[in-house]
Order: C-alpha cells, then structure tokens, then sequence
C-alpha cells in the first residue's frame, strides 16, 4: 500500500489541472521504466503527453490492459478549505485535486503492475495513461493505434469505489448557436434579439421531460452548460451561444440526441457538435468477464450489472485495441470527483493495488 499511497501523493502534487501533464507523464514513465517495462512518451501538444508502457513477448494479443487519465478538472484554491495540490493524507483520506478522479487509480495500477512483474517476470501487462480526458478524450484520440497492442481485457482507473462497473453511458456536446439583428437598446423593436430567442429554447430543453430510458444505462440526460449572448445594455444582441451535454444510452445515440434538440430549440438554430463519444457496455456473458469482476470485487457477479454516467478514455481507446472487454474499476469515490475538497480513502488505494495484482497474475 504504501508505495502505491506515496505515488497517488506524487501524482497530486503535480500540477495537472486542466492541462501541463508532461511531469506527470514523466513521473509515471520515470518508474515504469525502472522497472523494466517499454515505456514511450507521445508529446503531440507541447506539455501534454501520453504514456504507453509495456512488458512481456512481442507479438499477440495482451490479456490486460490498464488505462487512466493524468489531468484534473481546475481548483480555485480559493474555495478549498486546503491547498489542492497539498497530496497530505488527514484522517485516512488522501487530500487534493485528482485523489479520487483519478490519479489514486493510476498509482493503483501502476503499482500493481510492478508487483506482478516482480513475482512473475513474464506477465504481460500494457499501461495507457493519456491527457486531456476530463474535456473530451483529448490525449486518447490523438494516441497512434500502431503504438498500441491489442488487449482482451481493459481496465479503466476512473472512481467506482471498488466496484466493477461495465461500461458507460456516450457522450454528446452541442454548441447551440442563434443569430439575431443587432440594434441600440433604445429601439431594440429594429433589431431581433438572438440572446431572447436562444433563452427560450434553452428553457424548452431545460423543461423537457421525454428524455428516453435504458433498461440497462438509465436515463439519457440533457445540461444546458453555458450561455453566451451580448457585448453591452445598449446593444440587442445579434448572436448567442448555448454549451449542452448530452449523456447518451443505448437506442438513444448522439444522431437521435441531436436532432431532438435541434427540434426543441426551433428553427433558425445551429449546431455544431463538440465532443462526440459512443457510450461502453461490455457483457457480463462475454469470455472472462465474471471471472475478472470476482478477482476484483468478490460477489459482484450476482447483481444486475451496472453503467456509470460519467465517460471514459474508453470510448476512444476500445477501436485502437481491438475491441476488448471493458470494466472501469478504482479506488476513487465517485461523489468526490470534480467537487470542492476532493478526498479519496488512503486504504481503497491498496486494497485497490491489490485486486488489480491478482489479477494480472491470474
């Protein structure tokens, strides 16, 4: 436990907030690397990279893979009651920005791949730890298939709380944009104003309550994000702008989504899509699966299956590795990710540690 706990503090420390993930690309790297694995470093945008590590055969198919992403939502220290890059541990709880969404995960499993290499050299393991995740699988998409190895089984650091979770639902962001006619605020009846007009179709798709439900992912959802609209009181406003995220489900895709919306908000609306991920949903039935989700949370086969709604690199990487098998399981809790005073149990990450070695040595 402590060297996974002491790599999670590390990881926290380094400044990842919305960007810069070189350092703790390099860190990760810098320790698999000591270990023997092939690691590569993709640097595509100046300061943020990916790392891929590998060790075992060349050649074939790798029956694990592990992935995380390095960056983290912003943190206004501002509003925390510590500094959120302070990595500290109170009261049994690691404290900082990214304890729980992710970088707890990614000690996690950076620590039990040197532990199953350590007991037995020959395990093959594959590590993809990517950038720019928390706005769109940035990092993910931007990786070379060509420098991956096909996996049968992938596993994703996000928070679950020790859980094993089979997948997620998709994810669509829309830019909704009206156009109007500009005038002075004082004869605002020469001009058209676009903020009035997109404000009413953001409340009819606020107010909608038709959104489709999945046996199996749950609700589709809509969160109108942000809203643009004038320059000044003496101005109407010839345009406007509205950010919406869509959380897709089975039989309701991103296609479906959005010309829903387009219809709520009416003619004379533009959308442009912004972030566009299918969602995950591995089967329990498939080769191995429950096998792998016993190692990992005992009993957790004989309950109905379970769906997060947040996305995951997942939903790029699953192409690039040959369509495995996916369960997201971390030691992050999934109601700290994102919020103020982000905290992540110390212990989870051990525990966490050690289900993944099992595992890979299994």
């Amino acid at each position: 436990m402590e060297r996974a706990l002491d790599l999670a503090q590390r990881l926290v420390r380094t400044d990842t907030r919305g960007g810069g993930e070189r350092p703790a690309a390099d860190l990760v790297a810098d320790v698999l690397d000591g270990a023997g694995f092939r690691v590569a470093i993709h640097e595509p945008v100046p300061g943020r990279a990916n790392v891929v590590a590998y060790r075992g055969p060349d050649g074939g198919r790798v029956p694990v893979t592990f992935t995380g992403h390095l960056d983290t939502v912003p943190a206004d220290p501002s509003g925390w009651s510590f500094d959120p890059l302070c990595g500290d541990i109170r009261d049994g709880l690691l404290l900082g920005r990214g304890g729980s969404d992710m970088k707890a995960g990614v000690a996690a499993q950076v620590d039990a791949a040197l532990r199953a290499v350590r007991e037995r050299p020959a395990t093959p393991v594959q590590l993809v730890f990517t950038f720019g995740e928390e706005t769109g699988c940035d990092g993910a998409a931007l990786l070379d298939g060509a420098a991956l190895r096909p996996t049968d089984l992938l596993i994703v650091a996000e928070p679950t709380a020790g859980r094993t979770v089979l997948g997620h639902k998709g994810t669509l962001w829309l830019s909704l944009t009206a156009r109007g006619v500009s005038a002075h605020g004082s004869r605002p009846e020469l001009g058209r104003s676009a903020l009035a007009e997109l404000a009413a179709a953001a409340l009819r798709v606020h107010g909608h309550d038709g959104w489709p439900v999945s046996p199996t992912h749950g609700p589709a959802t809509v969160n109108i994000g942000t809203f643009r609209s004038g320059v000044q009181p003496n101005l109407v406003p010839d345009r406007a702008e509205m950010r919406v995220d869509v959380r897709t489900v089975p039989g309701f895709g991103s296609d479906e989504a959005a010309a829903e919306i387009l219809r709520l908000c009416g003619p004379g609306v533009e959308a442009e899509r912004i972030v566009d991920l299918p969602g995950v949903a591995t089967d329990p039935a498939a080769p191995g699966v429950a096998e792998a989700m016993e190692l990992l949370e005992p009993g957790s086969t004989r309950r109905p299956p379970e769906y997060a709604t947040y996305f995951t690199d997942a939903s790029v990487l699953t192409a690039k590795l040959g369509d495995p098998a996916v369960i997201v399981y971390g030691p992050g809790d999934p109601a700290q990710a994102h919020v103020t005073d982000e905290t992540c149990e110390a212990a989870a990450i051990g525990r966490t540690a050690d289900a993944l070695t099992a595992l890979l040595l299994r």
